[in-house]
Formats: C-alpha cells, sequence, structure tokens
C-alpha cells in the first residue's frame, strides 16, 4: 500500500479573502468548491503544481493558525515569482538547520512553508 496524496485542510473566515491569498497572490487554482445548500459554508480544494489544500468555513474542520511544509526544486524562483502583495512580501530565510524557507502566512494565520535544501 503506498499514499497516493495528502492535502491539509486549512480553516477559513472568509471566501473572498481566501480567494485573494490562494488564488491571486499565491496562484492556486480551484479543484473544487461544495456547499450542503446555498447558505452552508463552503469547502474547498485548491491545487499549485500538484501541492493541493483543503480551505474550510466549517467549524471544527480545522484549527487556525496551522502550518505546512511545501518542499520546492527551486526556491529562488518561487521567490522571486511572487507578484506583489499588500499583505506580504516574505524574504528568503537560511535556517540553521539548512534549509532555505519562504513563510507565507494566509489571512487567517494559517502558514504555507515553502523550502528547499541549502
Amino acid at each position: 500500500m503506498k499514499v497516493t496524496s495528502v492535502a491539509p485542510i486549512f480553516r477559513m473566515f472568509d471566501v473572498a479573502k481566501a480567494r485573494e491569498h490562494y488564488l491571486d497572490y499565491l496562484g492556486f487554482s480551484i479543484v473544487f468548491e461544495h456547499r450542503f445548500d446555498p447558505d452552508a459554508p463552503l469547502y474547498m480544494g485548491v491545487e499549485w503544481n500538484g501541492f493541493h489544500v483543503h480551505l474550510s468555513e466549517h467549524y471544527g474542520d480545522a484549527t487556525p493558525g496551522s502550518s505546512v511544509r511545501v518542499e520546492v526544486d527551486d526556491l529562488t524562483k518561487f521567490h522571486a515569482d511572487l507578484p506583489a502583495y499588500k499583505y506580504a512580501r516574505p524574504g528568503i530565510l537560511e535556517q540553521s538547520w539548512g534549509m532555505r524557507e519562504v513563510q507565507i502566512a494566509d489571512p487567517f494565520l494559517n502558514k504555507l512553508i515553502f523550502c528547499q535544501d541549502m
């Protein structure tokens, strides 16, 4: 048996802000959106280069302030390709444990840590 995919679930509280951050800023695309009825909370899957994240407005699905590490093969290019964004201007951190990282918090305090070995 092998794992075929992993998708962290992040809590969101504002769909428009989530779209602005994940779609417009980070360049994710929507894989699916689901509501049990028109007034129900949104559960949405987004994807960027094979990395999937689920975003949920549902109480109890996830805890705000979670983090996920995403290893990339060219952190310098990833960083250079980030568009200008009024809410974030992350730099590249060189960690003492031998990793380079770009840490980006979403509007709900969830953190994506894009990283590469030095």
